[in-house]
């Protein structure tokens, strides 16, 4: 199994287990909210390169 899809289950993974334990509104908050954190902590130069390049040139 490559990185990328132990990393997709494992998001699934929690995302059901956050489902269950809080509402539905919470569980989607963190979801959404964990990467446009992630987003908002990097530089400025940082946000216009991932901006900049293609999705699939992300993993290099």
């Amino acid at each position: 199994m490559s990185k990328n899809a132990k990393i997709a289950v494992g998001g699934v993974a929690v995302g059901l287990i956050l489902l269950i334990w809080l509402p539905w509104w919470v569980a989607f908050l963190i979801v959404v909210g964990v990467p446009i954190a992630a987003y908002l902590a990097l530089e400025p130069g940082q946000r216009r390169r991932l901006r900049r390049i293609g999705r699939k040139e992300l993993g290099r």
